[in-house]
């Protein structure tokens, strides 16, 4: 993993949110979200950016990511970004402690496609802004998913 580093394609930057974990009493926490009167393990945004901007600089939008998860209120446990050449798109992800955000992006048709899975107390919606402020699209389509939706 260290040899990828160097290309960018690996980060190793924990975000400000990680904390070390709390001492364990015994019980174990449940992560399922409980809103509307619905219980489920985590919501999950499908966020598509057309007419986007700055889609070819896997540094960039892997800084734009870290900002939306910190927003959201999650932690970054690690980032994986993959660029497919100088002018080429880029694919990557963030795997959180509260599960991930990934990004795939055709910037020959300045389009993004960002998922934003997330349990727990994070709000994902507050991501959004941070990918609009980042990407600046013309269009943003998003659709939502309660994953893991008990009865």
């Amino acid at each position: 993993m260290n040899a990828l580093m160097p290309l960018g394609m690996v980060s190793e930057l924990p975000s400000e949110n990680q904390t070390q974990a709390a001492h364990f009493d015994g019980e174990a926490k449940d992560y399922f979200v409980e809103r509307d009167g619905q219980k489920f393990a985590g919501m999950h945004l499908l966020v598509d950016l057309w007419g986007a901007e700055s889609l070819c600089d896997p540094a960039r939008i892997d800084r734009a990511l870290r900002e939306a998860a910190t927003a959201a209120g999650a932690t970054v446990l690690h980032g994986h970004f993959h660029h497919f050449s100088p002018n080429g798109g880029v694919s990557g992800v963030l795997v959180l402690a509260e599960s991930h955000i990934s990004i795939h992006t055709w910037p020959e048709r300045d389009f993004a496609a960002v998922d934003i899975f997330m349990c727990g107390g994070c709000d994902p919606y507050r991501s959004v802004p941070v990918l609009q402020a980042a990407f600046r699209p013309a269009e943003v389509r998003l659709s939502e998913q309660r994953r893991g939706l008990v009865g």
